[in-house]
């Protein structure tokens, strides 16, 4: 008799990758323990190889269980797309990730617009540091995700989304923001900086080191927000998008530095996995940025 794989096979699969153990998945999934162990240990049957190794009461996830997770993730996706294909808004879940100057300042407003286009349409937005939204969209958790900074993973799919201006910043009542500065000063002045790792750092470092040659960080802060705060209050000065200070810079706040330092720009970047097919919220929202764009261009 031929075996064919289930969804729910398929559920409980992603279920133990996303929760960690065989209860937490039959829990989400609504099911008894024995069920779901049921249905993992028919899927590996049937595929004729374990999806993980049994270490101690854990389960984790081995080679062949990593070569599957993106076509499961893609499966189930589809499967939940076809339901939605004859309903209104209310079937479109649109799943998103951005780093943090991203999701706090540019897709708000995006979001905002295309629900009221769809206001029965579920949203998600995951905000983290560019290497967290790189990971969930590496496992398929989310649709796609919006960076700071360029991805090199091997199973993303990277494209410049729009450009960005940074600018170098002080406390209004910093001595640097009194007049022009020499770049011998920025190389002295202490600076506060987003943690290794953001997009932001990898940026800010990208562009101002073959300026200064090194950066003099009295502090590392993992929110872009906290790091306003501090300059603000005159801890040191700092290099953000211009989109995360605009409001203090003009409330008088925060004093963008004159220095001999070039234009900062960088390329905010858009990532998706190369497996996962495109869906009908993602395809919605991908003609709302365009004709968006378009409108201000």
């Amino acid at each position: 008799m031929p075996w064919y794989i289930s969804l729910r096979e398929l559920e409980v699969f992603l279920g133990i990758v996303d929760q960690g153990t065989v209860t937490a998945a039959a829990q989400q999934a609504g099911m008894t323990q024995s069920a779901a162990s049921q249905a993992l240990l028919s899927l590996e049957n049937g595929l004729s190889t374990p999806l993980f190794d049994r270490v101690g009461r854990g389960l984790l996830l081995n080679a062949q269980g990593h070569a599957l997770l993106p076509r499961a993730r893609a499966l189930v996706d589809q499967a939940l797309d076809l339901q939605r294909l004859f309903t209104d808004d209310a079937g479109i879940f649109l799943r998103l990730g951005a780093s943090t100057t991203i999701g706090n300042h540019l897709l708000p407003a995006l979001l905002a617009q295309f629900s009221q286009a769809h206001p029965r349409a579920s949203i998600q937005l995951v905000v983290g540091n560019t290497a967290d939204v790189v990971e969930a969209v590496a496992q398929l958790r989310i649709d796609a995700g919006f960076v700071e900074g360029p991805s090199h993973h091997p199973e993303l799919l990277m494209a410049p989304w729009q450009s960005d201006r940074m600018c170098v910043f002080a406390a209004a009542s910093h001595p640097l923001a009194q007049g022009p500065v020499t770049l011998q000063a920025l190389t002295e002045a202490p600076w506060v900086l987003r943690e290794p790792g953001s997009g932001t750092r990898e940026e800010v470092e990208r562009l101002l080191l073959p300026h200064l040659g090194r950066l003099n960080a009295v502090m590392e802060l993992g929110q872009s927000e906290a790091i306003k705060q501090l300059v603000a209050a005159g801890m040191g000065i700092s290099c953000l998008s211009c989109h995360v200070v605009a409001e203090w810079l003009e409330q008088g706040r925060l004093v963008e530095l004159q220095s001999p330092l070039p234009p900062l720009e960088r390329s905010l970047y858009r990532i998706q996995h190369k497996d996962k097919p495109g869906s009908r919220a993602m395809a919605l929202f991908d003609a709302m940025l365009q004709a968006h764009f378009a409108s201000a261009a």
